[in-house]
């Protein structure tokens, strides 16, 4: 203890004060880990010990998709949505002005699935958001109170998903959040975009547990038809080409009206293509969107993403510090902190991937947990003062 106190009376004023920036980001961090980001895990744990919040009610349903030029698509994957195990649901396809061979393919799989329906939203009809046109088109078709959305390029992991969904809307839920994973694939690529997607999973479902939820995914997403009504639908965003299911969902969302669902018979896979330019041109959009929420989700984003560089940052210059003016002992702990940091980081992460089916995450967790918010700095102090304000879906 004496040999800790002298080297702690030998530290200059300059690297005192380093360290307690340190310190203090450091244990944001494991207050965003320990109280936001166990979301997933806690409510498995809960679930799993009998104590959950399922309704075991079975109202009718209307799943709501949005198509432009997605045949291809539509062939692989809509006969598993049109054959789910459920009691009374209807698939609404809205097509959005497609040229390839969509339409017929709709037409034929009517003749068999009798809950299938089609509408349209014409390629001449002039609208500053054409994916949330087509949204509304599908919610004011839709007969049924609770709507179901996911997108063409989406397959359910059972067929127990719209089962598995519905059964989140107790008397007080009005929102459901659902998990939706990428198919998996080699290379770096797919590795980064599946580390950001669960991330980003355990984020703003974390969130919505604690009363703060920001976003949802629209390849999985429920709500009930007269919420959205009830809030003027996209009105205050009808500018923006994304906002459905972030903008949206915080609008429309208060501490009591969310439920999250994550067990992998209720999930998603997207089989979307995806490129470097596709991957960096999603992020910058959202990025864009991202401006436009509310105070309190900036703040709290941010605040996370601030403590998560500092931690980095300073730990590179104060441990190297530390060891020129020979100060061993404070440069032991400033790596033991950042060592505890990981071990949490490590635990919940890999705990939360359990949960949602994915492969756990060692090595690539310091990689991309450093990658992916410098390349969101990045679009945010570049690319997102620059870039127009519409832009067209499906594209």
């Amino acid at each position: 203890m004496d040999i800790l106190i002298d080297e702690f009376l030998r530290t200059s004023l300059t690297l005192k004060a380093i360290g307690a920036i340190f310190v203090i980001a450091l244990l944001i961090q494991l207050f965003y880990y320990l109280y936001y980001y166990t979301g997933v895990w806690s409510l498995a744990r809960k679930i799993n010990k009998g104590n959950n919040p399922y309704d075991k009610q079975r109202p009718p349903v209307s799943v709501i998709i949005c198509a432009k030029n997605e045949a291809d698509n539509l062939e692989k994957f809509l006969p598993s949505i049109l054959e789910q195990d459920y009691p009374e649901f209807e698939v609404i396809v809205v097509n959005d002005g497609s040229t390839d061979e969509s339409s017929n393919l709709l037409e034929h799989l009517q003749l068999k699935h009798k809950n299938l329906y089609q509408t349209f939203l014409p390629m001449e009809a002039k609208y500053h958001s054409r994916k949330k046109a087509c949204l509304t088109v599908g919610i004011k078709a839709a007969r049924y109170e609770h709507l179901l959305f996911t997108e063409a390029d989406c397959q359910p992991n059972s067929k127990f998903w719209i089962s598995n969904m519905v059964q989140n809307f107790t008397p007080k839920t009005e929102i459901v959040l659902g998990y939706s994973s990428y198919e998996k694939k080699e290379g770096f690529l797919n590795a980064m975009l599946n580390y950001d997607n669960i991330f980003n999973a355990m984020q703003f479902m974390g969130f919505a547990r604690k009363g703060k939820t920001y976003m949802g995914t629209s390849r999985n997403l429920a709500y009930k038809k007269e919420l959205f009504f009830k809030n003027k639908s996209f009105a205050s965003h009808l500018d923006l080409t994304l906002g459905d299911d972030d903008i949206h969902i915080q609008q429309i969302s208060t501490p009591e009206n969310v439920q999250i669902e994550f067990f992998h018979n209720g999930a998603m896979t997207s089989f979307r293509e995806h490129t470097y330019k596709t991957f960096f041109a999603e992020k910058d959009m959202r990025m864009y969107t991202g401006l436009r929420y509310n105070a309190r989700t900036k703040s709290l984003i941010r605040t996370e993403l601030t403590s998560r560089f500092l931690s980095y940052i300073l730990t590179i210059v104060l441990i190297p510090a530390f060891l020129f003016n020979s100060l061993f002992i404070m440069a032991g702990i400033t790596a033991g902190l950042f060592l505890l940091r990981f071990i949490t980081q490590l635990c919940i992460i890999n705990s939360t991937c359990k949960c949602l089916h994915e492969k756990s995450k060692i090595f690539s967790i310091p990689l991309f947990d450093l990658l992916l918010p410098s390349i969101t700095l990045y679009l945010y102090s570049v690319r997102n003062f620059t870039r127009p304000k519409v832009a067209q879906w499906g594209a």
